[in-house]
């Protein structure tokens, strides 16, 4: 029998789940408990993002702060929703964004220096990067520590290194940004080269090791329709081989049950797309009852149809699991 794929932003993490449902009805002690008790920087940078993007429709972390005004843990999500905040307004070309950017940036700051060891105020400094077009800003034109790498904000990236070395989502803020540099194909090059770059100096069980899958699949994203021979870049020697690495360099030392939802549909993706289906199985039984849209709406006619994103993702599940039906 086929299950139906669940989408949810916790995951497996079930202590998050629950704090989401109080976050929706304005309660925010629950929210204070989790932090308190998430001891590694990796679950506290994912918890905090999931935490914000719920908060940022709500006074709740306001009220929280007015609680609370000397916590760190309150300081560093009033600067989360902030940013999610400003983001949002960039997306949707709000008036209000350069005021929001500001308000967010400010309030970065302040929780960089309540929690000076927190890697979280640096990563939003990084998020809020993109929305500095023509990289106007000097911290946003540091020079690169590698060849083949552009000017950028390498110093945020180096300051949330240094808090909690290889984090994921900082290595993400810093490819966006590298998408939103030079719209269009031309910074896919940069891109291919940063991910490269990341991968080739991750330890064993670094989700660094997954960045050149979203670097291919937004390949194929912005080329999809002009170019009919990109559907066989999935079965390529070097497609395959970045799917291998993935796999061998992370999922094989890491609790999958601890990792971003988003890195292992994407290591399912890959290994289901260079036809490695006993790899991908392995992977789609990590993942368990639980996908993400992307990058599965990608292979679909409308990207933009969660509908027939979770149609694909289901039928590949079946194929490398050999489900009938």
């Amino acid at each position: 029998m086929t299950v139906t794929p669940v989408y949810h932003p916790a995951g497996h993490d079930s202590a998050l789940r629950g704090v989401l449902e109080d976050l929706r009805t304005g309660r925010w002690l629950s929210m204070a408990q989790l932090l308190d008790d998430t001891a590694d920087w990796s679950a506290w940078t994912r918890r905090t993002q999931v935490l914000a993007a719920v908060a940022a429709g709500s006074d709740v972390v306001q009220v929280w702060r007015a609680e609370q005004p000397h916590s760190p843990a309150a300081a560093v999500m009033h600067a989360r929703v902030a940013v999610e905040r400003a983001l949002r307004a960039h997306r949707e070309a709000h008036p209000r964004t350069g005021e929001l950017w500001r308000l967010a940036w400010e309030a970065c700051q302040a929780a960089s220096h309540v929690a000076p060891g927190d890697p979280v105020p640096w990563v939003c400094l990084l998020a809020l990067a993109v929305l500095d077009d023509g990289q106007r800003l000097d911290a946003h034109r540091v020079r690169p520590p590698g060849p083949m790498l552009p000017p950028g904000p390498w110093n945020l990236l180096a300051e949330a290194d240094k808090r909690d070395p290889h984090n994921r989502e900082a290595y993400h803020r810093m490819l966006q940004f590298l998408y939103a540099r030079q719209p269009g194909s031309g910074s896919l090059p940069q891109a291919v080269n940063f991910v490269q770059w990341a991968a080739g100096s991750a330890p064993p069980g670094s989700a660094l090791h997954v960045l050149p899958l979203y670097a291919r699949v937004e390949r194929y994203r912005r080329h999809r329709g002009q170019d009919r021979a990109l559907d066989l870049h999935w079965v390529a020697e070097d497609a395959s081989r970045d799917a291998e690495r993935a796999l061998l360099a992370w999922f094989d030392h890491t609790d999958p049950a601890t990792e971003s939802l988003l890195d292992l549909s994407h290591l399912a993706h890959a290994l289901w797309g260079a036809l490695r289906f006993d790899d991908a199985a392995r992977v789609f039984t990590a993942l368990g009852p639980y996908y993400t849209p992307q990058p599965w709406a990608y292979r679909t006619r409308d990207p933009g149809d969660r509908a027939l994103a979770e149609e694909l993702f289901t039928r590949a599940r079946a194929r490398c699991l050999h489900v009938p039906g």
